[in-house]
């Protein structure tokens, strides 16, 4: 359904520092890191499409979206509580801690969080409990 998701930062350093330990927890591979731009991408396997990608936005100017969040899919519910973890370690901020949401459906498992920049993400395993 998706080509690729970018998410407009402020600070690249400060971003890359903070989505190279969330995308290694969630075990996706960086794709390419381009300082000079200042952009990176992480690719999907083993598609290479869709891509997730971080940098200063085209414009120049950067307004996190009230309502806009990424949702990342976990493969366990011990995952979501590692991609958490490392966000909150490297300047995320939480906006709800890893838990059942019982009200989106019965195996929900997710946890919400904010980059350093404002934007919401989540980390979401849709699957029953961890065996």
């Amino acid at each position: 359904m998706f080509s690729h998701i970018f998410i407009g930062v402020t600070d690249f350093d400060r971003a890359l520092a903070f989505y190279q330990p969330v995308m290694a927890a969630l075990g996706i591979a960086p794709r390419f890191v381009d300082t000079a731009h200042p952009w990176a991408g992480w690719q999907s396997h083993p598609n290479p499409r869709p891509l997730f990608l971080i940098g200063r936005p085209f414009e120049g100017e950067h307004a996190p979206g009230n309502g806009q969040m990424t949702a990342f899919a976990a493969s366990t519910r011990a995952q979501v509580d590692a991609v958490h973890a490392a966000a909150l370690a490297n300047g995320g901020h939480c906006e709800g801690p890893p838990g059942l949401r019982p009200q989106y459906h019965a195996n929900y498992y997710g946890a919400y969080f904010r980059d350093p920049d404002g934007n919401k993400l989540c980390v979401a395993c849709h699957g029953p409990q961890d065996a």
